[in-house]
């Protein structure tokens, strides 16, 4: 088993917010975690992202996708063409939102596969606060109500930027550890 972190675009990485710290508690589990920088990070295209996964970093069966922001939009278009363990998903959105920088990711060109995304993973949790500036919270409801994510709907984290995220880690914990 094995956990890969996807970043947000805008030149997301591996040492931003909360990744080092689940990445050390995870790993105090024992579990292989990837927190690498990915190809393209400012816009974070679907053309690069998605392969880079696949191919570069061998997302599979036994992989969970953490993905922030776009880097959920990226672990969504993955599962409707791959097998997954399961996935995280904060601050996930279904629109462009209206942003030149998201219709140029690729990731909202065509329509989502709601039930393929479901039926390639055995399980999606999903993190949403109502105070996020940058998602409106009607997008992280729909994500929820289409793939019937285990849930986690917040009033005070924003876009998530914090250095540690322990809710997070606990959701992931009570999956992996079962």
């Amino acid at each position: 088993m094995k956990v890969i972190f996807i970043p947000g675009n805008g030149g997301g990485g591996p040492t931003d917010n909360w990744f080092p710290y689940l990445k050390k508690e995870l790993e105090k589990l024992k579990i292989e975690v990837i927190a690498s920088e990915f190809p393209d990070n400012q816009l974070a295209r679907e053309s690069y992202w998605v392969p880079f996964l696949k191919n570069k970093l061998k997302a599979s069966e036994q992989t969970v996708l953490v993905g922030y922001s776009s880097g959920a939009i990226a672990a969504m278009r993955f599962a409707e063409t791959s097998r997954l363990f399961g996935s995280v998903l904060v601050g996930a959105y279904h629109t462009d939102l209206g942003l030149s920088t998201e219709k140029q990711s690729g990731y909202f060109n065509r329509p989502w596969d709601w039930e393929v995304i479901k039926r390639n993973q055995n399980w999606v949790i999903q993190f949403a606060s109502i105070d996020d500036p940058l998602i409106p919270i009607e997008e992280a409801r729909f994500v929820h109500d289409k793939l019937n994510t285990e849930y986690h709907e917040s009033t005070y984290q924003g876009h998530f930027g914090g250095r540690i995220f322990p809710e997070l880690f606990d959701a992931l914990k009570n999956k992996l550890l079962v």
